[in-house]
């Protein structure tokens, strides 16, 4: 008798599964389990599974390490090159704004103001200024009158490696924020300047 196929899904070539890679890519991010279940519409049980698991797949200590490792999904667009430390910044690539309704304000920056509207996600809705982009984050809090910069960079993980190895103090590692359907990926990492305050490293990888 021929033997019985087994049952389930086959087994991943990768370290963690899709589902696990967006979880780490979101918890990196800085999202909380809450925050995670509400915008993937699943349970928080459930992100707490694959939380565990990317941990205990990974070997690090928990959440505030899982932050700092890095590594690309097999057949991401983000491919690893050699760090020469010559790496530099670009020209600036991103600015960032709190709002208190994203919708309501994406329809202003797009209507009122005649913003080209690139791509919304969740709460943040992207939108070019002249070749930078306008990021717009909805925000429990009132706005924020400071803006966050982004720093366009060829690399996003040799520029990492470079300024960490320069004693940058980095709040994540680069991780996967978006991918569009054209396959091309957006990819971030923030860090702190010398008071503290957030800035950001910015890539986009094409397939």
């Amino acid at each position: 008798m021929a033997e019985k196929s087994r049952r389930g899904r086959p087994p991943h070539d990768d370290v963690l599964t899709p589902a696990e890679w967006r979880i780490v890519h979101a918890v990196k991010h800085g999202l909380s389990n809450r925050e995670i279940a509400r915008r993937r519409g699943i349970s928080l049980d459930a992100v707490k599974y694959h939380v565990a698991n990317a941990v205990g797949k990974l070997g690090v200590a928990g959440r505030n390490e899982l932050k700092q490792w890095h590594r690309a999904p097999r057949g991401s667009a983000l491919k690893e090159k050699t760090v020469d430390g010559s790496t530099k910044l670009g020209t600036l690539g991103q600015i960032a704004r709190s709002v208190g309704d994203i919708r309501q304000a994406e329809a202003w920056y797009r209507d009122v103001l005649g913003l080209p509207h690139l791509f919304t996600f969740g709460n943040l809705a992207f939108f070019d200024c002249g070749g930078t982009r306008l990021m717009l984050s909805q925000e429990s809090k009132a706005p924020a009158a400071e803006s966050v910069l982004y720093w366009r960079v060829a690399d996003i993980v040799a520029s990492h490696a470079a300024l960490k190895g320069r004693g940058v103090e980095f709040i994540n590692a680069p991780h996967m924020i978006h991918k569009h359907a054209n396959g091309t990926e957006e990819w971030l990492s923030m860090f702190k300047d010398i008071e503290g305050r957030p800035l950001g490293l910015i890539a986009q990888v094409g397939p």
